[in-house]
Protein backbone atom coordinates (compact mmCIF):
# COMPACT_ATOMS: atom_id res chain seq x y z
CA UNK A 1 0.00 0.00 0.00
CA UNK A 2 2.67 2.19 0.82
CA UNK A 3 3.83 2.15 -3.58
CA UNK A 4 0.18 3.16 -3.91
CA UNK A 5 0.33 5.65 -1.61
CA UNK A 6 3.93 7.56 -3.21
CA UNK A 7 1.80 6.49 -6.57
CA UNK A 8 -1.08 8.85 -5.62
CA UNK A 9 1.12 11.66 -4.42
CA UNK A 10 3.36 11.83 -7.31
CA UNK A 11 0.37 11.51 -9.38
CA UNK A 12 -1.50 14.62 -7.23
CA UNK A 13 2.28 16.40 -7.69
CA UNK A 14 2.13 16.38 -11.78
CA UNK A 15 -1.28 17.20 -12.22
CA UNK A 16 -0.99 20.37 -10.05
CA UNK A 17 2.52 21.41 -12.39
CA UNK A 18 0.34 20.53 -15.42
CA UNK A 19 1.96 17.01 -16.54
CA UNK A 20 0.74 14.13 -18.43
CA UNK A 21 1.49 11.04 -16.49
CA UNK A 22 1.51 7.20 -17.40
CA UNK A 23 0.93 3.69 -15.45
CA UNK A 24 3.36 1.33 -15.64
CA UNK A 25 1.34 -2.01 -14.26
CA UNK A 26 3.15 -5.51 -14.34
CA UNK A 27 0.06 -7.59 -15.08
CA UNK A 28 1.66 -11.20 -15.59
CA UNK A 29 4.72 -13.12 -14.38
CA UNK A 30 5.91 -16.62 -15.99
CA UNK A 31 9.13 -17.45 -14.46
CA UNK A 32 11.05 -15.38 -12.02
CA UNK A 33 10.97 -11.75 -11.44
CA UNK A 34 11.55 -9.19 -9.00
CA UNK A 35 8.25 -8.11 -8.76
CA UNK A 36 5.12 -9.81 -8.91
CA UNK A 37 2.03 -8.71 -10.67
CA UNK A 38 0.21 -5.74 -9.63
CA UNK A 39 3.57 -3.94 -9.08
CA UNK A 40 3.15 -0.14 -10.37
CA UNK A 41 5.15 1.92 -11.54
CA UNK A 42 4.16 6.45 -12.13
CA UNK A 43 5.62 7.84 -14.79
CA UNK A 44 5.79 11.92 -15.74
CA UNK A 45 6.44 13.09 -19.45
CA UNK A 46 9.91 14.61 -18.22
CA UNK A 47 10.74 10.98 -16.83
CA UNK A 48 10.26 11.18 -12.99
CA UNK A 49 10.01 7.87 -11.67
CA UNK A 50 7.61 6.62 -8.56
CA UNK A 51 7.40 2.93 -7.72
CA UNK A 52 9.41 -0.32 -9.40
CA UNK A 53 8.67 -2.64 -11.88
CA UNK A 54 11.87 -4.35 -11.19
CA UNK A 55 14.95 -4.44 -9.60
CA UNK A 56 15.83 -1.49 -11.89
CA UNK A 57 16.86 -3.64 -15.27
CA UNK A 58 13.64 -2.48 -16.67
CA UNK A 59 12.97 0.51 -15.51
CA UNK A 60 15.25 2.67 -18.11
CA UNK A 61 13.09 1.20 -21.47
CA UNK A 62 9.96 0.85 -19.39
CA UNK A 63 10.53 4.83 -19.45
CA UNK A 64 10.58 5.12 -23.07
CA UNK A 65 7.61 2.94 -23.71
CA UNK A 66 5.69 4.79 -20.97
CA UNK A 67 6.56 8.03 -22.80
CA UNK A 68 5.94 6.73 -25.91
CA UNK A 69 2.43 5.73 -24.24
CA UNK A 70 2.16 9.64 -22.90
CA UNK A 71 2.73 10.67 -26.66
CA UNK A 72 0.19 8.35 -28.56
CA UNK A 73 -2.64 8.52 -25.67
CA UNK A 74 -2.59 5.14 -25.83
CA UNK A 75 -2.11 1.32 -24.12
CA UNK A 76 0.66 -0.67 -24.85
CA UNK A 77 1.57 -3.41 -23.67
CA UNK A 78 5.25 -4.75 -23.75
CA UNK A 79 7.12 -8.20 -22.93
CA UNK A 80 10.32 -8.26 -21.34
CA UNK A 81 12.10 -11.74 -21.97
CA UNK A 82 14.87 -11.80 -18.93
CA UNK A 83 15.65 -15.21 -19.73
CA UNK A 84 19.26 -15.08 -21.13
CA UNK A 85 22.05 -14.23 -19.07
CA UNK A 86 23.72 -13.13 -22.00
CA UNK A 87 20.71 -10.80 -23.80
CA UNK A 88 22.09 -7.02 -23.81
CA UNK A 89 18.92 -5.76 -25.50
CA UNK A 90 18.00 -3.44 -22.54
CA UNK A 91 21.78 -2.50 -22.21
CA UNK A 92 21.88 -5.15 -19.00
CA UNK A 93 22.27 -8.37 -18.44
CA UNK A 94 19.04 -9.34 -16.76
CA UNK A 95 19.27 -13.27 -16.04
CA UNK A 96 15.95 -13.26 -13.88
CA UNK A 97 14.93 -16.48 -16.09
CA UNK A 98 11.16 -15.46 -16.80
CA UNK A 99 8.80 -13.04 -18.84
CA UNK A 100 7.50 -10.18 -17.82
CA UNK A 101 3.84 -8.44 -19.34
CA UNK A 102 3.88 -4.89 -18.51
CA UNK A 103 0.89 -2.70 -19.37
CA UNK A 104 1.35 0.82 -19.99
CA UNK A 105 -1.34 3.52 -19.38
CA UNK A 106 -1.56 7.08 -20.03
CA UNK A 107 -3.95 8.97 -17.40
CA UNK A 108 -6.34 11.12 -18.49
CA UNK A 109 -6.73 13.62 -15.63
CA UNK A 110 -10.46 14.76 -16.63
CA UNK A 111 -11.74 10.71 -16.38
CA UNK A 112 -13.08 10.64 -13.21
CA UNK A 113 -12.44 6.34 -13.40
CA UNK A 114 -9.09 6.27 -14.75
CA UNK A 115 -6.35 4.07 -13.15
CA UNK A 116 -4.75 6.66 -10.05
CA UNK A 117 -8.75 7.42 -8.74
CA UNK A 118 -9.48 3.99 -9.11
CA UNK A 119 -6.36 3.43 -6.56
CA UNK A 120 -7.73 6.92 -4.98
CA UNK A 121 -10.80 4.98 -3.44
CA UNK A 122 -9.01 1.63 -2.82
CA UNK A 123 -6.49 4.23 -0.40
CA UNK A 124 -9.45 5.95 1.10
CA UNK A 125 -11.02 3.02 2.93
CA UNK A 126 -9.91 0.27 5.30
CA UNK A 127 -11.87 -2.23 3.17
CA UNK A 128 -10.50 -5.06 1.46
CA UNK A 129 -10.94 -4.60 -2.74
CA UNK A 130 -10.00 -5.71 -6.04
CA UNK A 131 -8.67 -4.19 -8.97
CA UNK A 132 -9.28 -6.02 -12.40
CA UNK A 133 -6.70 -5.00 -15.13
CA UNK A 134 -7.80 -6.57 -18.69
CA UNK A 135 -4.68 -6.83 -21.41
CA UNK A 136 -4.23 -8.95 -24.35
CA UNK A 137 -1.11 -10.34 -25.62
CA UNK A 138 -0.60 -10.06 -29.30
CA UNK A 139 0.64 -8.05 -31.95
CA UNK A 140 -1.82 -4.62 -32.00
CA UNK A 141 -4.52 -5.96 -30.18
CA UNK A 142 -5.93 -3.43 -28.28
CA UNK A 143 -5.37 -3.00 -24.75
CA UNK A 144 -8.41 -2.26 -22.39
CA UNK A 145 -6.39 -1.55 -19.32
CA UNK A 146 -7.97 -0.69 -15.97
CA UNK A 147 -11.57 -1.10 -15.41
CA UNK A 148 -13.12 -2.62 -12.36
CA UNK A 149 -12.84 -1.95 -8.87
CA UNK A 150 -14.90 -3.44 -6.24
CA UNK A 151 -14.98 -3.75 -2.36
CA UNK A 152 -18.09 -4.53 0.44
CA UNK A 153 -19.63 -1.12 -0.49
CA UNK A 154 -19.09 0.05 -3.82
CA UNK A 155 -17.98 -1.37 -7.61
CA UNK A 156 -17.29 0.83 -10.72
CA UNK A 157 -17.14 -1.48 -14.00
CA UNK A 158 -16.21 -0.29 -17.38
CA UNK A 159 -17.45 -1.23 -20.45
CA UNK A 160 -19.69 -4.23 -20.58
CA UNK A 161 -18.53 -7.47 -19.39
CA UNK A 162 -20.09 -9.27 -16.44
CA UNK A 163 -17.32 -12.17 -16.66
CA UNK A 164 -15.24 -9.43 -15.00
CA UNK A 165 -17.76 -8.16 -12.16
CA UNK A 166 -18.41 -12.15 -11.60
CA UNK A 167 -15.18 -13.25 -11.12
CA UNK A 168 -14.10 -9.98 -9.37
CA UNK A 169 -16.58 -10.52 -6.22
CA UNK A 170 -15.17 -14.00 -6.31
CA UNK A 171 -11.67 -12.80 -5.56
CA UNK A 172 -12.61 -10.36 -3.43
CA UNK A 173 -14.36 -13.40 -1.04
CA UNK A 174 -11.23 -15.83 -1.64
CA UNK A 175 -9.03 -13.09 -1.14
CA UNK A 176 -6.27 -13.85 -3.40
CA UNK A 177 -4.84 -12.21 -6.94
CA UNK A 178 -4.88 -14.46 -9.41
CA UNK A 179 -4.54 -13.51 -13.91
CA UNK A 180 -7.36 -15.02 -15.58
CA UNK A 181 -6.87 -16.27 -19.23
CA UNK A 182 -10.16 -16.07 -21.42
CA UNK A 183 -10.80 -16.64 -25.20
CA UNK A 184 -9.34 -13.31 -26.32
CA UNK A 185 -7.89 -11.70 -23.23
CA UNK A 186 -6.55 -12.20 -20.05
CA UNK A 187 -7.08 -10.19 -17.03
CA UNK A 188 -4.90 -9.41 -13.83
CA UNK A 189 -7.39 -9.42 -10.65
CA UNK A 190 -5.38 -8.25 -7.78
CA UNK A 191 -6.82 -8.37 -4.05
CA UNK A 192 -5.74 -5.33 -2.16
CA UNK A 193 -6.47 -5.48 1.53
CA UNK A 194 -5.69 -2.40 3.80
CA UNK A 195 -2.45 -1.81 4.74
CA UNK A 196 -1.46 -3.53 8.52
CA UNK A 197 -2.62 -0.40 10.95
CA UNK A 198 -0.14 -0.80 14.34
CA UNK A 199 -0.86 0.67 17.71
CA UNK A 200 1.71 0.84 19.69
CA UNK A 201 0.06 0.92 23.82
CA UNK A 202 3.12 3.66 24.93
CA UNK A 203 5.32 6.56 24.13
CA UNK A 204 7.92 6.00 25.63
CA UNK A 205 11.48 6.89 24.03
CA UNK A 206 11.60 2.91 22.86
CA UNK A 207 8.57 3.49 20.40
CA UNK A 208 10.44 6.19 18.69
CA UNK A 209 12.54 3.93 16.63
CA UNK A 210 9.72 1.01 15.91
CA UNK A 211 6.94 4.21 15.09
CA UNK A 212 9.87 5.11 12.42
CA UNK A 213 10.52 2.22 11.09
CA UNK A 214 6.76 1.51 10.66
CA UNK A 215 6.13 4.61 8.89
CA UNK A 216 9.02 3.95 6.44
CA UNK A 217 7.02 0.62 5.29
CA UNK A 218 3.77 2.57 4.70
CA UNK A 219 1.99 1.20 7.59
CA UNK A 220 -1.16 2.94 9.62
CA UNK A 221 0.37 4.24 13.11
CA UNK A 222 -1.50 5.19 16.19
CA UNK A 223 -0.01 5.63 19.55
CA UNK A 224 -1.89 5.42 22.60
CA UNK A 225 -0.62 6.41 25.88
CA UNK A 226 -2.35 7.87 29.27
CA UNK A 227 0.92 10.38 30.03
CA UNK A 228 0.24 13.27 29.02
CA UNK A 229 4.53 14.13 28.32
CA UNK A 230 5.01 11.50 26.13
CA UNK A 231 1.74 11.26 24.01
CA UNK A 232 2.56 14.34 21.70
CA UNK A 233 2.92 14.94 18.19
CA UNK A 234 5.90 16.55 18.43
CA UNK A 235 7.04 13.28 19.55
CA UNK A 236 5.62 11.14 17.02
CA UNK A 237 5.45 13.29 13.64
CA UNK A 238 4.52 10.48 11.56
CA UNK A 239 2.61 9.03 13.53
CA UNK A 240 -1.49 9.12 11.99
CA UNK A 241 -2.67 9.42 15.24
CA UNK A 242 -1.36 10.37 19.25
CA UNK A 243 -4.08 9.23 21.71
CA UNK A 244 -3.70 10.26 25.21
CA UNK A 245 -6.31 7.90 26.76
CA UNK A 246 -7.00 5.61 29.69
CA UNK A 247 -6.70 1.74 28.71
CA UNK A 248 -10.42 0.95 29.87
CA UNK A 249 -10.51 3.85 26.42
CA UNK A 250 -8.24 1.98 24.23
CA UNK A 251 -11.14 0.49 22.05
CA UNK A 252 -12.62 4.15 21.74
CA UNK A 253 -9.99 5.55 19.64
CA UNK A 254 -8.78 2.79 17.38
CA UNK A 255 -10.95 1.04 15.26
CA UNK A 256 -9.74 -2.82 15.00
CA UNK A 257 -9.66 -4.63 11.87
CA UNK A 258 -7.88 -8.22 10.85
CA UNK A 259 -5.24 -5.88 9.33
CA UNK A 260 -4.24 -4.46 12.77
CA UNK A 261 -1.76 -5.40 14.92
CA UNK A 262 -0.82 -3.96 18.33
CA UNK A 263 2.25 -3.93 20.80
CA UNK A 264 1.74 -3.59 24.33
CA UNK A 265 4.97 -1.51 25.34
CA UNK A 266 3.93 1.20 28.04
CA UNK A 267 6.68 -0.75 30.96
CA UNK A 268 2.97 -0.48 32.46
CA UNK A 269 2.15 -3.55 34.42
CA UNK A 270 -1.33 -2.11 35.15
CA UNK A 271 -2.40 -0.47 32.05
CA UNK A 272 -0.79 -3.05 29.14
CA UNK A 273 -3.14 -5.42 31.23
CA UNK A 274 -5.94 -3.52 31.16
CA UNK A 275 -5.30 -2.96 27.68
CA UNK A 276 -5.23 -6.50 27.09
CA UNK A 277 -8.34 -7.57 28.72
CA UNK A 278 -10.00 -5.06 25.95
CA UNK A 279 -7.85 -6.24 22.88
CA UNK A 280 -7.76 -9.77 23.69
CA UNK A 281 -11.80 -10.49 22.29
CA UNK A 282 -11.17 -8.35 19.14
CA UNK A 283 -10.42 -9.45 15.46
CA UNK A 284 -7.07 -8.14 16.18
CA UNK A 285 -4.70 -10.27 14.30
CA UNK A 286 -1.89 -9.76 16.41
CA UNK A 287 -1.11 -8.51 19.82
CA UNK A 288 2.56 -8.42 20.91
CA UNK A 289 3.81 -7.77 24.72
CA UNK A 290 7.15 -6.34 25.45
CA UNK A 291 9.18 -8.05 28.33
CA UNK A 292 9.64 -11.91 29.64
CA UNK A 293 7.45 -14.26 28.74
CA UNK A 294 6.45 -14.49 32.86
CA UNK A 295 5.00 -11.37 32.37
CA UNK A 296 2.97 -12.37 30.07
CA UNK A 297 1.66 -15.56 31.71
CA UNK A 298 1.13 -13.48 34.64
CA UNK A 299 -1.13 -11.64 32.75
CA UNK A 300 -2.82 -14.33 31.33
CA UNK A 301 -3.58 -16.25 34.44
CA UNK A 302 -4.89 -12.86 36.04
CA UNK A 303 -7.13 -11.83 33.27
CA UNK A 304 -8.39 -16.08 33.78
CA UNK A 305 -8.88 -15.31 37.59
CA UNK A 306 -11.31 -12.55 36.61
CA UNK A 307 -13.03 -14.50 34.78
CA UNK A 308 -11.99 -13.10 31.59
CA UNK A 309 -12.38 -16.29 29.19
CA UNK A 310 -9.12 -16.55 26.75
CA UNK A 311 -9.64 -19.16 24.32
CA UNK A 312 -7.03 -21.18 22.07
CA UNK A 313 -7.77 -18.85 19.32
CA UNK A 314 -7.03 -15.63 21.21
CA UNK A 315 -3.64 -17.27 23.06
CA UNK A 316 -2.54 -17.29 19.03
CA UNK A 317 -2.52 -14.48 18.27
CA UNK A 318 -0.53 -12.72 21.40
CA UNK A 319 3.06 -13.20 21.01
CA UNK A 320 5.50 -12.44 24.18
CA UNK A 321 7.72 -11.87 24.66
CA UNK A 322 6.88 -10.11 21.14
CA UNK A 323 10.07 -9.98 18.54
CA UNK A 324 11.87 -12.06 16.47
CA UNK A 325 15.16 -13.94 18.13
CA UNK A 326 17.86 -12.05 16.30
CA UNK A 327 20.16 -10.91 19.51
CA UNK A 328 18.24 -7.53 19.52
CA UNK A 329 19.52 -5.10 22.38
CA UNK A 330 19.05 -1.63 21.64
CA UNK A 331 15.80 0.02 20.84
CA UNK A 332 16.15 0.23 17.18
CA UNK A 333 17.00 -3.37 16.83
CA UNK A 334 14.46 -4.65 18.95
CA UNK A 335 11.95 -2.58 16.71
CA UNK A 336 13.90 -4.22 13.69
CA UNK A 337 12.34 -7.24 15.66
CA UNK A 338 9.05 -7.09 16.38
CA UNK A 339 8.14 -5.24 13.07
CA UNK A 340 9.82 -8.58 11.37
CA UNK A 341 7.94 -10.69 13.50
CA UNK A 342 4.70 -8.90 12.97
CA UNK A 343 5.21 -8.78 8.93
CA UNK A 344 5.79 -12.76 8.73
CA UNK A 345 2.40 -13.67 10.92
CA UNK A 346 0.65 -11.13 8.34
CA UNK A 347 2.22 -12.97 5.27
CA UNK A 348 1.79 -16.12 6.78
CA UNK A 349 5.69 -16.93 6.83
CA UNK A 350 7.88 -18.50 9.99
CA UNK A 351 10.47 -15.76 9.22
CA UNK A 352 13.46 -18.45 8.99
CA UNK A 353 16.43 -17.69 6.56
CA UNK A 354 15.62 -17.72 2.96
CA UNK A 355 19.00 -19.74 2.24
CA UNK A 356 16.99 -22.51 4.44
CA UNK A 357 13.36 -22.05 2.20
CA UNK A 358 13.07 -24.74 -0.45
CA UNK A 359 9.97 -23.76 -1.93
CA UNK A 360 10.18 -20.20 -4.53
CA UNK A 361 10.84 -17.07 -2.56
CA UNK A 362 7.81 -15.55 -4.07
CA UNK A 363 4.28 -17.47 -4.32
CA UNK A 364 3.60 -17.44 -8.50
CA UNK A 365 0.20 -15.76 -9.12
CA UNK A 366 -2.52 -18.36 -9.79
CA UNK A 367 -3.15 -18.69 -13.31
CA UNK A 368 -6.95 -19.26 -14.39
CA UNK A 369 -8.03 -21.02 -17.74
CA UNK A 370 -10.98 -20.31 -19.47
CA UNK A 371 -13.79 -22.99 -18.98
Amino acid sequence: MKELNDIIRAYDKAVSQNKKTALATVVKVEGSSYRRPGARMLVTEDGALTGAISGGCLEGDALRKAQFAIFQQQNKLEVYETTDEGDERLGVQLGCNGTVYILFEPIINEDPNNPINLLKKIAQNRKDAVLATVFSIGIQKQQTGTCYFVNDDEKILLGDSPDIETDGRLILDQKNSVVKDYNDRSVLYQFIPPPIQLVIVGAGNDVQPLAELAYLLGWELIIVDGRPAYARRDRFPNANRVCMVKPSEVLSVVNVDAQTAVVLMTHNYNYDMAALSKLIHTNCHFIGVLGPKKKLQKMLDELTEKGIEINDEARRRIYGPVGFDIGAETSEEIALSILAEIKAVFSNRGGTSLKERIAEIHERSTIWQHE
